[in-house]
């Protein structure tokens, strides 16, 4: 099994740069894990309570289980991936069966802060993107796919997003083994993505 750590800053093109590795790769040989689906559960509080979560600190995504579905993934095991919304700001109760698969990628914003995780990664690759880029992308997905309105995306960008990623993000891209400039220049190094994970395949399936 191949596990590739994908990271990168809010809005930095990370799903793109996912999606253009996974669309060589069959089906049945790639499964995608979101840091996403991984914030921890908020029964506890209110939605009010819920709302002032800082979602860009390290502290507010459950590393630990993250870490027990890759290592039962390795052995073998199919997990039940949980699924979050943001609408919410907590866990569904809905799960999502995953099975082993030559390629697990896994991919957040977070991702590269845990050492245990990254330790797990085979590849560690970090999406670059133009601030200004990054901020343009997340208010048109905030808008649109999570009910915010523009008052509200903007302020949470200079209050947490901003400086979370200077903290804990841009920093992270020191770990990286491979960084990829988001824009439309960069089918040269999704190409030497794909040739890596081609001979890792190759020299694990000899």
């Amino acid at each position: 099994m191949l596990i590739i750590g994908i990271a990168g800053g809010t809005g930095s093109g990370k799903t793109t740069v996912v999606n253009q590795i996974i669309k060589h790769l069959p089906s049945d040989e790639v499964c995608v894990i979101s840091q996403d689906s991984y914030y921890k559960a908020t029964d506890n509080l209110s939605y009010e309570e819920r709302t002032k979560i800082n979602f860009d600190h390290p502290r507010a995504i459950d590393f630990d289980l993250i870490v027990k579905h890759l290592k039962k993934l390795k052995s073998g095991k199919t997990i039940e991936q949980p699924v979050y919304s943001f609408v919410t700001h907590n866990r569904t109760k809905d799960i999502v069966k995953t099975h082993p698969r030559k390629v697990v990628i896994v991919e957040g914003i977070l991702i590269f802060n845990s050492e245990e995780l990254r330790n797990l990664f085979d590849i560690k690759i970090f999406v670059h993107a133009d601030t200004d880029e990054r901020l343009i992308r997340r208010v048109k997905r905030d808008i649109s796919e999570r009910g915010r309105d523009i008052d509200e995306v903007l302020n949470r960008y200079q209050d947490t997003l901003k400086p979370m990623h200077q903290q804990f993000i841009e920093p992270t891209k020191n770990f990286a083994d491979i960084i990829i400039p988001n824009d439309r220049y960069n089918t040269v190094a999704i190409d030497i993505v794909r040739t890596v994970i081609n001979e890792r395949l190759q020299i694990n399936d000899i």
